[in-house]
């Protein structure tokens, strides 16, 4: 891969206070109105930096326009509120497919040099919006949250328990999401009757679709209330110095996904997820295969995971093609897989040309490398769906090398499909200390060079 160049955005060198626009940091205040007529002020004069002084801010969502950064300084709080007049159910993507979401805390479309930056922390108070699976926390914790009301869903076995913040949340989850691919659907129908259960359709907390040049640098952004950070058609990307955080039994709480997105740096950014923690995605099954838009030129380093469900993730949404990816210098602790790949049946398109070096993993809870073509469907042997071709995905010539393990369940699991195996990998000058060594199925030409397996 040659060295990756990504154009960072041109911010007017001007700068706009919230406070003088008549923001309020008491706590009781909300500056949604503040926070926008800000923007708009700066936008009128051609954009600049909207300033956020320290403090507890609390407000609603804040949508970013071209030539706007959203600076947060030290000691800023930005607390996003949730309540459904401002967060109206619409037909977004999420997940490789569209889908009914609610507005994001903070979102971006069709934007161009747009950055958020700074010292301080945006919190999407996810909490409130997140359904809690009784599995994931200790028995006290699931107590307290029944204590505090909502919904608990009836007549689940001991142990695996999901509780819903509010009424409608619940509401929402027992009557279902509409189906809007249906023939006959109707969308408007469709979207009025989700409104009624808004939380249910919990957002991505930053949303980023079709942008150019964009800057997330400095910020911590925490307690998303689904995804964290989600680009979508993306081109020149950077996230760089950033902590991206959600508890660790946060529910779908995903660091980034990149999902179609063309030149791409993340480096020296610290996650703490309760998902996948660095996530390379692009569409869903032949619903996102409608649209063009591979992932490509992306360039990842110098990043630190702690909890996620993998540390580096390829899938299961990539059907419109992943390539020319470079990831090094990372390190994994404490993560449930390092690196995984996962897709399935029905899928289809093509994950190729990705480079992986000199990453260190400690304490990995199931496999230090996985590729997983079964995912969603039970395992790659599982009962397989109708098919055609174009529904096949396939894993191809990817390298990783210099791969280091100081624990894990299983060091190594490749298992592909038998319409098409995954095939063409090759992992060289790496070692593993871990419990169970390696498993292949249904693969070809893969390369061990150089690789050690002891236990622990």
């Amino acid at each position: 891969m040659n060295p990756l160049k990504v154009a960072l955005p041109e911010i007017p060198k001007k700068e706009f206070n919230i406070k003088d626009f008549g923001a309020v940091s008491n706590g009781e205040v909300s500056n949604t109105h503040a926070i926008a007529t800000t923007i708009q002020a700066a936008c009128e004069l051609g954009g600049g930096t909207i300033i956020i002084p320290p403090g507890v801010w609390r407000t609603g969502p804040i949508e970013l326009k071209s030539n706007i950064n959203l600076h947060a300084c030290k000691g800023a709080v930005i607390l996003f509120e949730k309540n459904p007049e401002e967060y109206p159910v619409f037909v977004a993507d999420f997940e490789g497919q569209p889908r009914i979401r609610t507005l994001s805390p903070i979102y971006a479309r069709d934007a161009e040099n747009i950055a958020i930056t700074g010292a301080g922390i945006f919190d999407g108070n996810g909490h409130l919006w997140r359904p809690l699976k009784e599995g994931k926390v200790t028995s006290n914790h699931w107590k307290e949250c029944l204590k505090k009301g909502g919904h608990a869903l009836p007549d689940r076995p001991s142990g695996n328990g999901m509780w819903m913040p509010s009424e409608t949340a619940y509401r929402g989850y027992m009557e279902g999401e509409p189906d809007i691919f249906a023939p006959n659907a109707d969308i408007k129908t469709a979207l009025k009757k989700a409104a009624e259960c808004y939380d249910y359709y919990r957002p991505v907390m930053v949303s980023l679709v079709n942008c150019k040049k964009v800057l997330i640098e400095g910020v911590t952004l925490q307690n998303s209330p689904a995804w964290n950070v989600h680009p979508l058609f993306c081109t020149d990307l950077t996230i760089r110095n950033a902590v991206i955080r959600n508890p660790y039994y946060a529910q779908n709480g995903d660091g980034v996904d990149v999902e179609s997105c063309k030149n791409v740096h993340i480096h020296d950014t610290r996650f703490d997820v309760g998902d996948d923690a660095i996530c390379i995605k692009a569409g869903k099954d032949a619903v996102g295969r409608q649209k063009a838009g591979v992932t490509e030129n992306v360039h990842i380093y110098d990043c630190i995971v702690y909890h996620g469900h993998g540390g580096f993730v390829v899938g299961s949404e990539m059907s419109r093609g992943v390539r020319h990816i470079l990831v090094e210098n990372c390190t994994f602790m404490g993560t449930d897989t390092g690196l995984r790949f996962k897709s399935a049946l029905g899928r289809g398109g093509v994950v190729e040309d990705i480079h992986i070096k000199d990453i260190q993993m400690v304490d990995i809870k199931r496999e230090a490398i996985v590729f997983d073509m079964g995912y969603m469907f039970g395992g790659a042997e599982a009962e397989r769906p109708e098919i055609t071709k174009e529904d096949i995905p396939e894993f191809k010539n990817i390298c990783m090398e210099n791969i280091s393990c100081l624990g894990a369940e299983r060091g190594i699991k490749i298992v592909g499909l038998e319409e098409q195996p995954v095939h063409n990998i090759t992992i060289k000058n790496s070692w593993f200390q871990v419990e169970k060594a390696y498993i292949q199925k249904h693969t070809e030409n893969i390369i061990l060079y150089k690789v050690t397996m002891s236990g622990r």
